[in-house]
């Protein structure tokens, strides 16, 4: 069963308080759209018809209109002879065709006016239709913002973030550990390092400095 139930439901209704009835606004805006497509193109459908009868109404008024034209021509032809039974005969026919005329005249004219009532319906449904998917774009931009929140709270604070750090922690202490291995193998080892036989080249220095001071010294004594 549809929302509406005739065009003027739908122009009569209120999208907004559509949707915050509705426990999944989301397929209440789908199902409003597609109501409301559905009723414009049947609107547009009947519109059509209309105008469809309305031009074949033109045409036959055209035909008659001529037909007019021809039993008044008959009626003057037939009083020229004398023949005034002939030509009353003419008349009444022609009358018969003007009442025609009339009578599709006014059809056309109940038309004109379910046309202009038919067009304005197609403007509002139209218009009725824009604010339904701009809503709708609402709805969408909303519900995959709130998506993706989701999807950042879960990727931030999930057991697959939790379990992936954990990884992380273990191979750290696992670095640490072969670190502290490779420290542990130089304890002890004879090697020098460059900044050790820096530090003996410099005391070198102040030995062989105080050497020669030292000599200086004693050959002054002398």
């Amino acid at each position: 069963m549809g929302i509406f139930s005739r065009t003027r439901d739908i122009i009569a209704a209120n999208v907004t308080d559509l949707l915050d009835k509705a426990e999944d606004p989301a397929k209440m805006i789908r199902m409003i759209i597609l109501e409301m497509e559905e009723t414009l193109v049947e609107v547009r459908a009947s519109a059509a018809r209309t105008i469809a009868d309305q031009k074949e109404m033109r045409r036959h008024i055209a035909k008659l209109e001529k037909l007019q034209e021809s039993w008044t021509e008959k009626a003057e032809l037939a009083l020229s002879k004398d023949r005034e039974d002939l030509a009353k005969a003419a008349l009444v026919e022609r009358q018969k065709a003007t009442d025609m005329c009339d009578q599709l005249g006014a059809e056309i004219s109940v038309l004109d006016d379910a046309l202009r009532h038919a067009e304005e319906d197609i403007t509002k449904l139209q218009n009725k239709l824009r604010e339904a998917r701009t809503r709708q774009n609402s709805i969408m931009t909303r519900l995959e913002t709130a998506h993706n929140r989701v999807r950042m709270r879960e990727m931030y604070a999930g057991p697959k973030v939790e379990e992936a750090f954990s990884r992380f922690e273990l191979m750290e202490r696992r670095a640490d550990a072969v670190e502290g291995h490779a420290d542990a193998l130089s304890l002890g080892s004879s090697k020098k390092s460059l900044e050790e036989e820096i530090a003996e080249l410099k005391s070198s220095d102040k030995v062989e400095a105080d050497l020669a001071a030292l000599k200086a010294r004693v050959n002054r004594e002398n």
